[in-house]
């Protein structure tokens, strides 16, 4: 802003304080077209500026109801993020959160949650029990197969058993590989996998199958595998070398998910409307071509000697963003 217009506009301080004295508006509950609600879990380490104390690992969940296909790619349907600030633990809060943003209905509804090996995570099954099915993150497992058996002579058959969801054989063959990596901190972390994963083998299964034997329709139902890429999201603005307060960690965070979860924000200048729908809709609707190509073909005409700015010397910032609006 300060490069485009030429004078400071507002200050660090200015914009934290603004920040700081925003609160986003609950949404009104949203409705359940299925009986099973998708989930992705991971958390995100974040540094703090305090000296001598720790940095908080910020647990986020992103919420989805499946999806729905446009051509060939496929978007997730009423997608929300739920970030963990409270006092209870994780998955207690987050039923509290699913019971105040959803039409949720414990008794009726079915969870699907995929998630890393984290005890946090992972203790999902003692909570819900039946209610959930807990899917093993494969983003993982996957890169630890590889980093221990890259140039193995079982690697492929590892790897083979993996992509088809055949947990069973996929166990075997891991245990029938004890002792047989080149060197022993490989060993040493190829015994912790296999630890991890005993405890729930089954989750590396395709859990359409654990759903279809509970007499659930799982038609349309995709690959659970969305977790990576929340968290690039949230840690390209949370971290890069980024320390952070605590209260400003809290309202950063809860301005980022009110703008991606579409909600409205109370400012210190008024109500923040969300605009993201109003954005996607006009991409959709492209003007014709031949409409466009009339239009940067008369935008040099237009604007000659009608702008003085354009008649000034190039190296200003404003004359320099006119000529990039005009098309030149």
């Amino acid at each position: 802003m300060e490069k485009l217009l030429g004078y400071p506009v507002i200050s660090h301080e200015g914009i934290r304080q603004q920040l700081l004295n925003t609160e986003v508006v609950p949404e009104k509950s949203v409705p359940l077209e299925q009986d099973v609600v998708f989930l992705e879990v991971d958390g995100l380490y974040t540094k703090s500026q305090e000296k001598n104390k720790k940095g908080r690992e910020i647990k986020i969940a992103s919420v989805h109801q499946g999806w729905e296909m446009n051509g060939k790619r496929a978007k997730l349907i009423e997608k929300r993020h739920f970030i963990h600030e409270g006092k209870l633990p994780f998955w207690e809060e987050f039923e509290q959160y699913l019971m105040a943003t959803y039409e949720y209905d414990p008794t009726k509804h079915h969870l699907v949650i995929n998630g890393d090996g984290a005890k946090w995570i992972t203790s999902c099954r003692d909570y819900f029990r039946s209610n959930a099915t807990f899917v093993i993150d494969r983003f993982h497992v996957a890169r630890d197969v590889q980093r221990l058996f890259r140039k193995h002579p079982r690697y492929r058959a590892i790897r083979k058993k993996l992509a088809n969801y055949d947990w069973e054989g996929f166990m075997v063959e891991l245990n029938s590989a004890v002792g047989t990596l080149e060197n022993d901190k490989r060993e040493e972390r190829f015994e912790e996998l296999i630890a991890q994963l005993s405890q729930y083998p089954e989750a590396l299964g395709d859990y359409c199958e654990k759903l279809r034997s509970k007499g659930i329709d799982t038609t349309g139902f995709r690959p659970t595998r969305s977790a990576e890429g929340t968290m690039s999201v949230f840690a390209r603005r949370l971290k890069n070398g980024r320390n952070w307060c605590e209260n400003g960690l809290d309202k950063f965070i809860d301005i980022m998910v009110a703008l991606k979860d579409n909600l409205e924000i109370k400012t210190l200048q008024g109500m923040l409307q969300p605009t993201m729908e109003i954005a996607e809709k006009s991409k959709k609707e492209k003007p014709p071509k031949h409409f466009v190509e009339k239009l940067k073909d008369s935008a040099a005409e237009a604007d000659r000697n009608n702008l003085g700015y354009l008649k000034g010397a190039l190296g200003k910032p404003v004359t320099a963003a006119l000529k990039g609006l005009r098309g030149i």
